[in-house]
């Protein structure tokens, strides 16, 4: 009886370490050699920590904390929301994920490979531009800070993978998610930077603050800022698990294998 249930096994399905390690390689490999995703997580947030250390810029934008907090939640939102939607669509439209399902992994370990690169790869891109935040702007921050910061880049990467997946999950053409994902960031970066200044008044400025950019600029600034911690971080922290929940939900529920 082992005999026969050793051979149905080795016939069967790969041991599940087997073929995560397998996915995580091929999904790495892809990624890395994805140009335009590295730039998004790296080179784009760098720019705007090296572009706002010249004159006044740092003062008139609210500070260094607030700068690289919106440089690491831009990097985060350009490469989840729109860099991870439209690989997972083009993936989808091209018939890749089809061919996975019919492999031996399992469909939830497919999803799991890409999620836990995309999210390992935002993580190094996101302490790599903080490094060169605090060195840029003459921070100085210690070992608590560095490890609060990178849990609010697991947090941020969540939300906003989570908001991707939800993307992907309700609209099936690739273009169309190219352009709402386009529209959609756009709208999220300018009603949490201009929303939360104020200069639209009390009421967008209250709704800024709990948007998705709005709630992670909150948390890296004052965790940067080393400030105590206060009640309108933990109500941060609590509308970004929210968003977690809630567009996860969606994403899974909705999502389809297939764009027909």
């Amino acid at each position: 009886m082992k005999f026969v249930t050793d051979s149905a096994t080795a016939m069967g399905r790969p041991p599940r370490g087997l073929a995560m390690t397998s996915l995580l390689r091929a999904d790495s490999t892809v990624l890395l050699r994805n140009r335009v995703s590295v730039t998004l997580s790296v080179l784009l947030p760098i720019v705007i920590v090296v572009a706002t250390t010249f004159g006044k810029a740092p003062a008139r934008l609210g500070g260094p904390e607030l700068i690289i907090g919106l440089a690491l939640t831009l990097g985060l939102l350009t490469s989840c929301l729109l860099g991870y939607s439209l690989t997972l669509a083009h993936d989808r439209e091209a018939g890749v994920l089809q061919r996975l399902r019919v492999t031996p992994a399992p469909t939830w370990m497919i999803m799991t490979s890409r999620l836990v690169v995309q999210v390992a790869t935002n993580l190094i891109a996101s302490l790599i531009v903080l490094v060169v935040g605090v060195i840029l702007h003459g921070l100085s921050l210690n070992a608590a800070q560095y490890v609060l910061s990178a849990v609010i880049v697991l947090l941020g990467a969540a939300m906003f993978l989570a908001m991707g997946q939800a993307l992907v999950g309700l609209v099936r053409s690739t273009s169309a998610i190219n352009a709402i994902g386009r529209i959609l960031m756009v709208a999220l970066i300018l009603l949490g930077i201009l929303g939360a200044t104020g200069i639209l008044g009390d009421t967008i400025k209250a709704i800024a603050d709990w948007s998705p950019v709005g709630a992670l600029m909150a948390l890296f600034s004052d965790t940067l800022r080393q400030v105590p911690w206060s009640g309108s971080d933990t109500m941060a922290l609590l509308a970004c698990a929210g968003y977690v929940i809630v567009f996860a939900f969606i994403g899974i529920r909705w999502f389809r294998w297939e764009s027909s």
